[in-house]
């Protein structure tokens, strides 16, 4: 049992604990959890934090239902576990785990636990045929991020020193020295990531939102952390697995694995119609124009290379960025062809390929496109940096014609007619991106209509509502398979009583964007009031009258007079409940000196942007834009809300295990702890709204109040 001794200080319990589920330290008058530790030291950095978290969940439940924990016990819980669930069947993990002459009735402990998982991916990573340790396994198969070479880690650093160097703060720690780790150090108080997100997605953080201090308490650090996580998903990155305990520990291939993808979202940024209706000359006159919709930004480089490779007569077709490229013959002719005032006809005809390389190199040079690469890269055939070299190549000089067809020029034209879907689109394709489903969507219209990522939506919201027996895996050749996938889906939806009358799988196979859309809603409203309702001790229905009669009620607790007559009400543009609202769950979240009277449209847009990073800075995973709050759009009003309240009652429901009901606690988390682990719905991980920073000053017994009058 937990005892503690405390006193009262400044309004705040401190207290010292003993024999808690995880080691806590104080700060500013509340408790943070530091993270899950184990005695071995090796198998400590084997894991993320949040992989930690994860696991020690489904060990503390399996201890609880069986009273221990045994080899026996373990194989019916892997199995449900990626990446396990699609390479062992269940009694394949018996054997592995439970080996002749064993005692298959030893009692195991945590680190016992996180051993047999160990051993578990070594098999699996032989059994697949590959030759990297469980460590590299683990990493390349639950996590985008990945280790990256010393090679990338110079490139990244080159690339923070040219586009930050002159930021106010960063300067008096640039340039980087990428020989040592300067970088992983300069990460840990998360103001360097939180900047170069707003280099990649311009304004996607408020700058008055970071903490920027030269020395910065850990509560300050984990705003910083939180912040930068939850908006690196609000820009498409992937964060599965990743903490903001590992960001402030500096763990190099969670932290270089982060940067590259920010740096790739900035490489690939204009490489989309809107940005660059050029793209239209890419196509033929036979060949249709959605097609290059919905091709990834790295498919669209691709074609746009080959389109340039085949004008200047190299026969053959690149398809990555990797092996078609080492011997660097199609760097080659692609510079020759954007820019031949700068024309190496050595490279062309040159037999070495490392000759060959070098020139290639110093033609880009001329072209002030070197950055990314070396002639080494180019050997070893580097996907990342061949990717940002080709990149900047586009940016710098991407050869397309102004002069296109009248037809083609109306189609870009019409992809800019409704801003309001636009807006809606990239919400829910950034929501489903951030669900950790194996398919990485670009373009909402288009990927759903086979029908298999609303499926694999669906099994993440509703565990156990697909029938996978019953549907067809991409690609997709035959339509009425497609249609079969989306009448399912269709099916579900009306199971859990979403409104879809007169919807069916044909719809969402011909792209009809007005019911994709609300369907998607509706998929997304589902989600986070099962989020909420799965909280501990509120077993009755959540609903939106719920919602916002709580979100008042909180503004009304601190005296403040705002309130919100519904998600529609006009008066919420200007920005002030939401400020009220938050800094009611968390009095010192919101610097009231940066807020405006939101009278002006400039007034009100500083203070959407500032609730938006407020929002994220506390824990909430959020993807509305400020014009949402401007406009005062229904949907993401509910949603924005709904967040807020997540992270307040799940942090009360926190204290409440951990801690004496009158005392307030500061959970420092990694990305929250599932509901019902890898394979279930309500995981912190998919909609994370973790509890990462701060600790309200509103006690939970308060909390119960609250809801208990709704």
């Amino acid at each position: 049992m937990s005892y503690y001794a405390g006193m009262l200080v400044n309004g705040f319990w401190f207290l010292d604990f003993r024999c808690c589920r995880f080691d806590r330290f104080l700060i500013g008058g509340g408790f943070r959890f530091e993270g899950v530790r184990v005695s071995d030291q090796w198998l400590q950095n084997q894991f993320s934090q949040a992989q930690l978290r994860s696991l020690k969940s489904k060990f503390l439940h399996l201890k609880k239902e069986n009273g221990q924990v045994t080899a026996v016990d373990l194989p019916p819980v892997l199995v449900k576990l990626k990446p396990f669930n699609v390479i062992f069947k269940e009694e394949e993990i018996r054997d592995i785990l439970c080996e002749p002459g064993s005692d298959e009735g030893n009692k195991l402990d945590f680190e016992g636990f996180l051993r047999a998982y160990m051993n578990l991916q070594t098999q699996a990573a032989k059994k697949l045929g590959n030759s990297k340790n469980a460590s590299s396994f683990l990493k390349a198969t639950n996590s985008t991020l990945h280790t990256v070479q010393n090679s990338e880690k110079e490139v990244y650093v080159a690339h923070i020193n040219s586009y930050l160097r002159e930021d106010k703060f960063l300067k008096q720690f640039l340039p980087i020295d990428a020989s040592t780790n300067a970088l992983f150090d300069l990460v840990k108080d998360g103001v360097l990531l939180c900047k170069l997100i707003n280099v990649a997605v311009p304004n996607t953080i408020d700058d008055r939102a970071i903490n920027t201090k030269r020395e910065l308490n850990l509560w300050e650090r984990n705003e910083n952390h939180t912040l930068c996580l939850n908006s690196a998903k609000a820009i498409g990155c992937t964060v599965v697995n990743v903490g903001s305990q590992d960001l402030a520990e500096g763990r190099p291939h969670l932290v270089l694995g982060l940067i590259s993808q920010i740096i790739k979202i900035q490489l690939l940024a204009d490489l989309n119609l809107r940005k660059t209706p050029q793209l239209l000359e890419l196509v033929d006159e036979d060949d249709d124009v959605e097609e290059l919709i919905t091709l990834s930004p790295e498919k669209i480089l691709l074609k746009w290379m080959n389109f340039h490779l085949k004008k200047a007569g190299y026969t053959k077709t690149v398809t990555n960025f990797s092996a078609d490229i080492k011997d660097g013959e199609a760097y080659a002719y692609l510079l020759n062809v954007l820019a031949p005032e700068h024309s190496s006809p050595g490279a062309v005809v040159s037999n070495d390929p490392a000759e060959r390389a070098k020139l290639v190199l110093e033609h880009a040079e001329r072209m002030k496109c070197k950055r990314y690469l070396t002639p080494k890269d180019i050997l070893d055939g580097s996907t990342n940096l061949n990717l940002a070299f080709v990149a900047q190549l586009f940016h710098e000089r991407n050869g397309l014609s102004n002069d296109s067809s009248k037809s083609k020029v109306c189609y870009a034209e019409m992809m800019n007619d409704d801003e309001q879907v636009s807006r809606e689109e990239r919400c829910f394709r950034l929501w489903i991106n951030s669900l950790g489903i194996s398919t990485y969507i670009n373009n909402v219209f288009e990927d759903l209509r086979n029908g298999w990522i609303l499926l694999e939506i669906l099994d993440k919201i509703s565990p156990g509502s697909v029938n996978w027996r019953h549907t067809t895996k991409p690609p997709i050749k035959m339509p009425f398979r497609k249609v079969e996938n989306c009448n399912q889906a269709v099916r579900i939806g009306k199971q859990l009583k979403f409104s879809l009358v007169n919807v069916s799988g044909i719809d969402i196979v011909q792209g009809n964007k007005k019911l994709i859309l609300a369907f998607l809603w509706q998929l997304m409203r589902f989600n986070m009031l099962q989020l909420l309702k799965h909280l501990r001790s509120r077993s009755h229905e959540i609903t939106d009258g719920y919602i916002q009669r709580w979100a008042n009620r909180k503004v009304k607790s601190t005296g403040r007079t705002s309130q919100m007559e519904s998600f529609k009400d006009k008066s919420l543009s200007n920005g002030i409940f939401f400020l009220e609202l938050l800094t009611s769950v968390e009095p010192r979240v919101v610097n009231w000196n940066l807020v405006t009277k939101g009278v002006t449209d400039d007034e009100k847009k500083l203070n959407a942007t500032y609730i938006i990073s407020v929002a994220r800075k506390l824990g909430c995973c959020i993807f509305l834009l400020p014009e949402d709050i401007m406009e005062v759009n229904q949907k993401m009003m509910l949603m924005l809300t709904a967040s807020i309240m997540y992270f307040y009652l799940q942090q009360c429901d926190e204290e409440t295990e951990s801690t004496p009901s009158s005392v307030a606690v500061t959970p420092e988390a990694s990305p929250a702890t599932s509901f019902y682990g890898d394979d279930g719905a309500f995981s912190g991980d998919y909609f994370n709204m973790s509890m990462d920073d701060a600790a309200s000053d509103t006690t939970c017994a308060s909390n119960l109040e609250d809801t208990a009058s709704l």
